[in-house]
């Protein structure tokens, strides 16, 4: 096998590690933030976290699957919806926390109508039907959405300030 082979392996490892690790991270980063604005957990809370976990631990695979197939239509929809599902389960469970704490928890009130997180759901469905005609297209979108969310959530980050874990 020659050199040049071996560093466009490389590039497509790292480069599939990399883009995993950001989306992780940055569920870490809000997932995070949210527990720190969370004062107490059910049953329900816990298996919500669980299905987030879950979620999570499948976008390494798809985005080995992606990177491998260079952005080709199913894998880069299939991308997609394990994005979206991971933001659902995210939805899911910060919906669990607030139903916990109440509606006029503090909580409650710095998550408003969530829009950004409502817009992200929009962007991964609209960017899962684009991946079969545009899986160029849809990256950028499925690139867009991490970009919204790669700061933490504001919102969470002054609760979490003001009032203390």
């Amino acid at each position: 096998m020659q050199k040049n082979r071996l560093e466009a392996f490389s590039d497509g490892v790292i480069a599939i590690i990399i883009t995993s690790f950001i989306y992780i991270g940055i569920y870490w980063s809000n997932h995070h933030h949210l527990l720190h604005a969370t004062h107490r957990v059910s049953g329900g809370i816990l298996w919500a976290n669980l299905h987030l976990l879950f979620s999570l631990s499948l976008v390494p695979f798809v985005t080995g699957w992606m990177g491998e197939n260079h952005f080709a239509a199913l894998p880069a929809a299939l991308y997609g919806l394990v994005l979206l599902l991971a933001a659902v389960a995210y939805v899911i469970l910060q919906t669990a926390i607030v139903a916990r704490q109440g509606r006029d928890s503090v909580l409650a009130a710095a998550l408003g109508s969530d829009r950004k997180g409502k817009l992200s759901l929009v962007l991964y469905v609209v960017a899962i039907g684009l991946s079969f005609v545009s899986p160029g297209l849809a990256a950028a979108l499925y690139v867009l959405v991490a970009a919204m969310w790669l700061v933490p959530d504001r919102r969470l980050e002054r609760v979490v300030e003001k009032h203390g874990p």
